[in-house]
């Protein structure tokens, strides 16, 4: 299973682990060496995923502590690859008895057996969002060394359910609202609304689906390549790489189909910067300067604590009922996950961009 535990080119992530074996963790190569790393910054991002940080997210206690093997010496990058774990401290196996044998609705259960000939059906093994806390390590530290190059990110969930920031109120938000809600929408009313819509749904043993919003300021003009490794391209696969993401856009996205030409044609100012952003900051699949500007559907998580019809080893069509800690709506713990992508390939591009140049 080892062709697919590897992202990125210049820097470059490997993960290892399952939701419920001893620890999870990864490798990263390519940062270079003298980077000074705030270990503090990268237990905040992890934070953030964590289980159990609210009512509105799974209760599986983990405390996600990240430890640092190799890589950073004195506080600083040495160049040579970081190594990390995180371990695993909250396990409960036996939620995942019941389906053994059963294959969950909308899970990687059944393609997982037929592709490898077994599964890990502890929390889903391999295939499980546990997997992502590694992601958010290495894009905590991506971050950190773009920083020096004033490249920022702000990531924001902006809908939940059928509740959602119009683009009157995505022109007035108060960005340093972000964490001070636990959904990390920044329009408080807004956020009142998802908080009791996710509660509701819980209440109900079911799940809601939503979408995060991210924006990258300062990107210098040339990031991405021609064809096939387009930035746009580079963020979309990285976006879907990551567990129930469902949906993507850039700039106008979906809603570019409703526009003519002349309307969505982003217009040039005399140094090169645009008066519209439609294109998202991406044209040609090269970044032009502008903020990069994109969204990323979730779908409803999967286990839902209701009655279902599953699949069973034996070609049986069984009832089963979702068990174990799960969380109602993904968004609110993906924010980090999101940034921490989007972050990945931006780093990497821009030390492709620094070879050329």
């Amino acid at each position: 299973m080892a062709a697919g535990s590897s992202f990125g080119t210049l820097f470059r992530l490997s993960t290892f682990g399952e939701s419920h074996g001893v620890a999870i963790g990864g490798v990263i190569d390519g940062v270079p060496s003298n980077i000074e790393i705030d270990i503090d910054l990268v237990q905040q991002e992890l934070d953030k995923r964590k289980p159990g940080q609210s009512n509105l997210v799974t209760q599986r206690k983990e405390s996600d502590s990240v430890v640092f093997l190799s890589g950073i010496f004195e506080g600083k990058t040495t160049g040579s690859p970081i190594g990390f774990m995180i371990q695993n401290e909250n396990q409960k196996s036996k939620d995942y008895s019941h389906i053994k044998d059963v294959y969950r609705p909308s899970h990687a259960d059944y393609v997982y057996t037929q592709k490898y000939g077994n599964r890990d059906y502890r929390g889903g093994g391999r295939s499980s969002a546990r997997e992502t806390a590694s992601r958010v390590v290495a894009g905590s530290i991506a971050k950190q060394v773009l920083k020096q190059f004033q490249i920022e990110f702000i990531t924001f969930v902006d809908q939940v359910g059928n509740v959602a920031l119009n683009k009157e109120e995505l022109k007035c938000l108060d960005l340093s609202l972000i964490e001070s809600n636990p959904v990390r929408c920044p329009d408080q009313d807004k956020a009142k609304l998802m908080e009791q819509l996710i509660l509701k749904i819980k209440k109900e043993g079911d799940t809601i689906g939503g979408t995060i919003r991210c924006i990258i300021n300062n990107i210098p003009v040339g990031l991405g390549e021609p064809v096939f490794e387009r930035l746009n391209a580079q963020l979309a696969k990285a976006m879907f790489s990551i567990n129930a993401v469902k949906g993507f856009e850039i700039g106008s996205g979906f809603g570019s189909v409703t526009m003519k030409g002349s309307e969505h044609n982003d217009l040039f100012n005399v140094d090169g910067s645009t008066k519209s952003n439609n294109s998202g900051g991406i044209q040609g699949g090269i970044s032009n300067g502008m903020p990069i500007e994109m969204r990323v559907a979730f779908k409803p998580v999967a286990t839902v604590i209701q009655k279902q019809d599953a699949l069973n080893g034996d070609g049986e069509i069984v009832e089963m009922m979702g068990k174990g800690r799960h969380d109602p709506c993904v968004v609110p713990r993906a924010v980090p996950i999101v940034e921490a992508m989007a972050a990945m390939v931006i780093l990497d591009n821009y030390l492709m961009y620094k070879a050329y140049t």
